[in-house]
């Protein structure tokens, strides 16, 4: 893989490159600088497939049914995504972390999975998840208050959401490292978004699947904004470039074409399972919304950015694909749309249906034997509760 060691990025000093960290202005920024490097791109924001001499043979095979399928995936999956926007807008959900316009990195690398391989997710990774097989509404259990997670990682090898920024890449290292003692073929991916290479905790995972020869895939989403901070405010070389510093291949593609996304992955976790040890995959995308349904985007950074990257959607551009291959009709565009609607009533139906939290269970299991503060602390609770049912009882 060629690296253009001049590509790094050279800091902003002006006014405007400052606001990203103020909060009180609007950054306006080239969306991809000519002095960016070049990624691996199957598909093109026109919908036009390119040839990659390197990566088309993990995409060659591929059939219209399942073109069709990973469309299926990224519209069913923007489309939860929304509702759930919505529902947190309706204060049904105390805080959701969308993933609009992430669509095609989180599609494509998931489908590039086995049954057998591990998932280590941040917060953002419900497109994975609904690769998983993991049903949408129990994302929300969390986000809602009810629950500690809502699935059994167990059950589809994807790992509990993880909140704390960058400790999952940990988690994944070490059990990559528990996968390659075992003598196992699988292999385990780390999902993580370009705020997050600056955690120690990521370079501590870095160093030791590198050392260890880990069977792990690095998946960086590089979505250029770290709530407000921008990219080149993380790091001076492109993410991907990071990973020659610990010893391990690094590759950046375009995370707005799910061919791509599908390819990279699928090396990438050919490579682990051989016993070639890690890799980093940065996938170039944009986040298309807020940081989450407490940010507001508009404080620091401009729409002519968005627009721009409204030009690359992810689901237009293989939607543009699929009609002019003649995979798709129609028809199938229809159904698919019926299917979308059904998916938003199910996920409404069932956010409100959830019960709530017994109100003590959060005393339990803190002490294998129990302990005096804790009895404390349930009984004052205890009478903070009955305090509503009198006043009530008063009225």
């Amino acid at each position: 893989m060629t690296v253009d060691s001049s590509a790094a990025r050279k800091p902003r000093r002006s006014a405007a490159g400052k606001a990203g960290t103020t909060g009180t202005k609007r950054t306006t920024r080239t969306t991809q600088k000519s002095t960016d490097p070049e990624l691996v791109q199957l598909l093109t924001p026109e919908g036009k497939r390119v040839k990659n001499a390197e990566y088309d043979r993990y995409v060659d095979g591929i059939t219209p049914d399942e073109l069709r399928g990973l469309y299926r995936d990224m519209v069913l999956t923007r489309r939860f995504d929304a509702e759930a926007t919505a529902l947190q807008r309706q204060g049904e959900l105390g805080l959701w972390a969308s993933l609009l316009g992430q669509e095609a990195a989180q599609i494509g690398s998931g489908r590039a999975l086995r049954d057998d391989d591990y998932v280590f997710p941040t917060y953002r990774e419900h497109g994975v998840a609904w690769c998983r097989g993991v049903d949408p509404t129990n994302l929300l259990g969390m986000f809602r208050g009810v629950n500690n997670g809502g699935w059994d990682p167990n059950g589809n090898n994807f790992h509990l959401y993880t909140i704390v920024i960058g400790s999952q890449t940990l988690h994944a290292t070490g059990y990559a490292m528990g996968v390659a003692k075992d003598g196992a073929d699988s292999a385990v991916i780390a999902y993580f978004g370009d705020g997050a290479s600056s955690q120690g905790d990521v370079a501590e995972s870095f160093t030791f699947s590198a050392v260890y020869n880990a069977p792990v895939v690095f998946f960086c989403q590089n979505n250029q904004w770290a709530i407000s901070e921008p990219t080149e405010k993380q790091s001076r070389v492109p993410l991907y470039q990071r990973a020659q510093g610990f010893g391990f291949p690094g590759v950046r593609v375009d995370g707005n074409d799910v061919l791509a996304c599908l390819a990279v992955t699928k090396w990438a976790l050919e490579r682990a399972r051989d016993g070639e040890g890690p890799t980093l995959v940065e996938a170039y995308t944009y986040r298309m919304g807020a940081h989450t349904t407490s940010d507001d985007p508009s404080r620091y950074r401009g729409d002519e950015e968005r627009l721009a990257w409204e030009a690359k959607d992810p689901i237009l551009r293989l939607r543009r694909f699929l009609e002019e291959s003649n995979h798709a009709d129609e028809g199938f565009f229809a159904e698919l749309e019926a299917e979308s609607e059904a998916l938003g009533r199910r996920v409404r139906e069932a956010v409100r249906a959830m019960p709530d939290p017994d109100h003590f269970a959060i005393f339990e299991n803190v002490y294998a034997d129990g302990h005096a503060l804790v009895d404390e602390e349930r009984a004052q609770f205890a009478a903070y509760q009955a305090s509503f049912a009198d006043a009530e009882g008063g009225h």
